[in-house]
């Protein structure tokens, strides 16, 4: 229904909410605005009209939000992590990159990307401080839907440590702690060394846990590496990569663990003569990201640094 700036009227029954505040919005000059808070307000108030929440219910609600946002820091981003255990993060992920065209399986971006990590050489390890866990050596290529190498892609890698915690939330891991960017090589090879990563529960110290505690759900994510893969000419892959179970993969919190990208980490419990100085057990995991023509574009990162 298309609504028009009407003179004011006085509101006298809940029937005359909706189209009053509507015709309100009428004039409003961008039509994608006008189209977004059309439809907001729309399914906010058939929300309000269905579920017809108390005066309690309503103040309880607002401070819930109140709290998300005095939660979220430069550290710490309890937004990102609300939309994330909504679906909303998932969701509009599929929407944006769901017209796949042979590349690699986008995943959500989550809550503690940086975008800081130092810039690293191939081969080198991210592993900074001392890290508890198996090491993993991950190595692949960047190439392009039609299998062409390409040269000179970015790929920013960021983890958990094993025991769950990102290094912007553990004060005993070194700065950038699991954080590293690599540029492929001339025949878009990448390699790097790290820990192999951990399920891990999301922060439930906030509002986003009371949510989650009412629910009964369990904060656990599936283990995984994050990656941002991106190149001039081609649309920038954000994925993850996981490493876990079945039943693992289907739990996550989030809702963001998809088959397509469960990557094969291959267990090693003898010597391997490309690997001669890994301690047993190891792990490698060889996997090659695709990435299709396009724009290439970084998100703004959800935090800025990590608490001293």
């Amino acid at each position: 229904m298309d609504y028009v700036s009407t003179p004011p009227k006085l509101i006298t029954k809940e029937a005359d909410v909706t189209p009053t505040v509507l015709a309100a919005m009428a004039d409003t000059d961008n039509p994608r605005l006008k189209e977004i808070m059309t439809v907001l307000v729309e399914h906010l108030h058939q929300f309000i009209l269905k579920t017809r929440p108390t005066e309690e219910e309503f103040e309880y609600a607002l401070r819930w939000i109140v709290e998300i946002g005095q939660r979220t820091n430069e550290f710490h981003n309890e937004v990102v992590l609300a939309a994330d255990v909504l679906g909303a993060s998932t969701l509009i992920d599929l929407i944006n990159n769901d017209g796949m065209q042979g590349e690699t399986m986008s995943a959500l971006l989550g809550p503690f990307y940086r975008g800081d990590a130092p810039v690293c050489a191939n081969g080198d390890c991210i592993a900074r401080s001392q890290t508890p866990g198996a090491t993993l050596f991950f190595s692949g290529r960047v190439i392009g839907t039609d299998g062409a190498p390409i040269a000179g892609a970015m790929l920013d890698v960021w983890q958990a440590s094993p025991v769950g915690l990102y290094e912007n939330q553990d004060e005993t891991q070194e700065d950038c702690n699991l954080r590293g960017k690599f540029i492929s090589e001339a025949d878009g090879r990448y390699h790097f060394r790290s820990v192999k990563p951990a399920g891990y529960p999301v922060p439930t110290d906030g509002p986003v846990g009371v949510l989650l505690r009412a629910q009964n759900r369990e904060p656990m994510r599936p283990a995984h590496v994050h990656f941002i893969v991106s190149a001039p000419g081609h649309k920038t892959l954000i994925t993850q990569i996981f490493s876990d179970t079945p039943e693992a993969l289907a739990a996550d919190v989030v809702f963001g663990a998809k088959q397509q990208i469960v990557g094969n980490f291959v267990m090693h419990t003898a010597p391997h003569p490309d690997y001669p100085d890994a301690s047993l057990p190891f792990y490698t995991c060889e996997y090659d990201f695709k990435l299709v023509r396009g724009k290439s574009t970084l998100p703004v990162p959800p935090i800025s640094g990590k608490k001293s």
